[in-house]
């Protein structure tokens, strides 16, 4: 009974101990019917993430326009092409779904891939399901994937998808930039606008979120939601197309003689807006073709040479250190037991320094200088802007150096040679002169567009950097850089550039750059060439700078470049006709005077503000100069050759080299010329009776 009882007391809590164990177990199944979090884990999450796929909604890069609203980068549909390698693809032998013939295939493809066939079959006989024909058939255009269509091709297909297409090739392509598609299918920009402005044009991305099934798919009728992408900013630029063609075309004709490098640019000179740059050697973003990743612009910094004078010469302007008509000895100079010595080595004699300016002399700039001292010159530099970064809307602009401590080097830095500075630099010192001594931030974003929105949220404008110099050193500064384009002296550096269509002033320049031994280099090809100027002179519209390494020319040939480049602008924006100097503002075309008296003539060319020059005393005229329908301006000599039968000696003296020589010409007289500067002695007096069997000798002087 004993042993009985006990059994049945085990077996009792056996019982209870299942019974409490149950217990728990519904306890915890009720727990969890109730409850969305067990454990830490949000079950209806973790369901949910089963059951739930998001798809990413891609944003639209922004488009680049430029000032006209004429498109420059933009997003274009474009394909890979992919080659069907496995046999299983194909059901039916009569319709092939891979490639069959590898060879022919490659043939085919090879031209229009730009791919070389043993290429092509090699990656068409690889172990593979399907192989992309890289890189010849990646991001190719509608165009081509047409081309490759109609082939007819067994196993060749085609992946959509998104590129960057520039449709005017290297057109402006340092300022541009470029932007191009990574493997995971973004599109990255990485040089100019398309890399300063990546994150604004790339936009933010989106997504839809929907029910799927076990297999991926959505599941019908359930919800979706969609966080809607924000498609990029559209950026409009301050280029005109039409004048960065003619700025395109310009670096083409440079090319073609042989240069290192070269750069133009125009800016507004009453803004600050660039409306043209070009640069070469250049290249097409959409082959990307590139060996530079150095935007001339704003990322080349060199010796500027004697553009600089102009920035000296204001210097010593606006200290009250300049006398224009105050003479000096030309030639040489010693400073610091360093010779330095003007481009004519012998120099003019004594010339003033108004002359010294047009005639580009380093030793009027080396003497101004020394006039105003280290501190102050290197103070109205950086007024000016050299030696800081301007802030244009480009990446890695550099900020060049103004480091110069001893005599010499002040000496040097006069003239440009011993400090850097980059052509935007210039652009934006430049601007100081056309607005009255006021210096403006040079820009190229004219505006940035929301178009999700259709709101402008950003816009270029006028920004004043601050005074530079006075109106009265503007004006001076004006009045050299004409006579240095306009004058009438040959000797002047920029009569190379004067234009009959418009008045452009400036200033040229010529400097040397080290080698990589780090010592100048020699020879007539081996500088740096440069022209800063801006027209028309009375108010500028126009700014414009050019800078060349190692043009294989003479000067000349840079010359016509530019001014062919001046004339194309002023036409397009109708600009006044060339405009004369402060005494008279105003062109005359030149009538045929032939066969007309002298008398009637001569009254004609006075009204229009012009110099009659009367050969002869015959009744009528027989030649002219100049010729019929050239324009000539006001103050110009007009020379009148009559049917006499003896002439006379007209008085010469400070008459221009090309003046005299015309004269001789017409006179059919032989002539020698000597020296620089005007006329200062022929060898045949005023009112002497020419004997047309002598030679004329002509010399000039300061």
């Amino acid at each position: 009974m004993k042993k009985s009882n006990k059994s049945i007391s085990i077996n009792k809590f056996t019982m209870l101990g299942v019974a409490f164990l149950f217990a728990i177990i519904i306890a915890k199944l009720l727990y969890v019917a109730v409850s969305t979090n067990v454990d830490g884990i949000d079950l209806k999450k973790f369901a949910l993430s089963r059951t739930t796929a998001t798809k990413k909604i891609t944003a639209t890069r922004g488009t680049i326009y430029d000032a006209n609203n004429e498109i420059l980068a933009q997003n274009v549909r474009s394909y890979t092409v992919i080659a069907y390698l496995a046999e299983s693809r194909t059901t039916d032998p009569d319709n092939p779904q891979h490639v069959v013939d590898k060879q022919m295939t490659a043939e085919k493809l090879s031209p229009l891939l730009n791919m070389k066939v043993e290429t092509l079959v090699k990656m068409l006989s690889r172990d593979a399901y399907q192989v992309e024909l890289r890189p010849g058939g990646y991001n190719i255009s509608e165009l081509l994937k047409q081309e490759i269509d109609a082939l007819n091709l067994p196993g060749i297909d085609f992946i959509k998808s998104t590129k960057r297409d520039y449709p005017n090739g290297d057109f402006a392509s340092y300022i541009l930039g470029y932007a191009v598609r990574k493997d995971d299918g973004s599109i990255v920009g990485e040089l100019g606008i398309e890399g300063k402005y990546n994150k604004q044009l790339t936009g933010t991305d989106g997504k839809l979120t929907y029910q799927k099934d076990a297999y991926g798919y959505k599941i019908a009728n359930t919800p979706e939601v969609e966080d809607p992408a924000t498609d990029g900013v559209d950026i409009y630029l301050t280029l005109d197309s039409k004048i960065q063609l003619y700025l395109e075309n310009a670096m083409d004709k440079l090319e073609e003689v042989g240069i290192d490098w070269a750069t133009l640019t125009i800016a507004n000179a009453k803004t600050g807006a660039i409306v043209g740059s070009a640069s070469t050697p250049s290249f097409d973003p959409n082959k990307l073709n590139i060996t530079d990743y150095n935007n001339p612009l704003v990322s080349y910094t060199y010796e500027p040479g004697s553009t600089m004078k102009i920035y000296s010469f204001m210097a010593a302007i606006d200290t009250g250190n300049y006398n224009g008509s105050d003479l000096y000895d030309s030639g040489n100079i010693v400073v610091d037991d360093y010779v330095i010595s003007d481009w004519n080595r012998k120099g003019w004699g004594k010339i003033s320094y108004d002359v010294g300016f047009t005639y580009s002399s380093n030793v009027a700039a080396v003497k101004l200088a020394e006039k105003v001292g280290k501190d102050k010159l290197v103070e109205y530099y950086e007024k000016f802007g050299f030696g800081s970064k301007t802030g244009i809307e480009l990446s890695n602009e550099l900020s060049g150096k103004l480091d110069f401590f001893y005599k010499s080097e002040l000496a040097s830095a006069s003239y440009g040679q011993g400090i850097t500075t980059t052509p935007i630099q210039n652009i934006q010192a430049l601007t100081s002169i056309s607005n009255k001594g006021i210096v403006l931030k040079p820009y190229i974003v004219e505006k940035i567009v929301d178009p999700n929105t259709g709101k402008t949220i950003y816009e270029g404008k006028r920004t004043e950097l601050g005074r530079a110099v006075s109106e009265n050193t503007i004006n001076k500064i004006i009045e050299l850089m004409d006579m240095t384009v306009n004058g009438n002296d040959p000797i002047a550096t920029g009569k190379k550039y004067q234009t009959d269509q418009v008045r452009l002033i400036g200033k040229t320049g010529t400097a040397q750059y080290t080698t990589a031994s780090g010592k100048y280099a020699s020879g007539n090809f081996n500088n740096i060439r440069s022209f800063a100027g801006m027209f028309p002179k009375d108010d500028p519209e126009y700014i414009i700078y050019v800078s060349i390494k190692r043009l294989q020319t003479s000067g000349s040939y840079m010359g016509s470049v530019i001014k062919e480049v001046v004339e194309s602008v002023a036409k397009y924006k109708n600009l006044n006709l060339r405009q004369s100097d402060e005494d008279s503002n105003k062109i005359v075309k030149i009538a045929n005077y032939i066969t007309m008296t002298p008398n009637e003539v001569t009254s004609k060319l006075e009204s229009f503000g012009l110099t009659p020059i009367v050969i002869g005393d015959g009744e009528f005229i027989t030649e002219q100069y100049p010729r019929k329908d050239v324009s000539a301006l006001q103050g110009s000599k007009v020379f009148l050759k009559t049917n006499g039968n003896s002439y006379t000696m007209p008085n010469v003296i400070g008459w221009t080299k090309n003046e005299v020589i015309t004269l001789a010409k017409l006179l059919n007289l032989s002539y020698n010329v000597s020296g620089y500067g005007n006329v200062t002695s022929v060898n045949i007096n005023a009112g002497e009776v020419i004997d047309q069997t002598k030679t004329l000798e002509i010399v000039l002087g300061g």
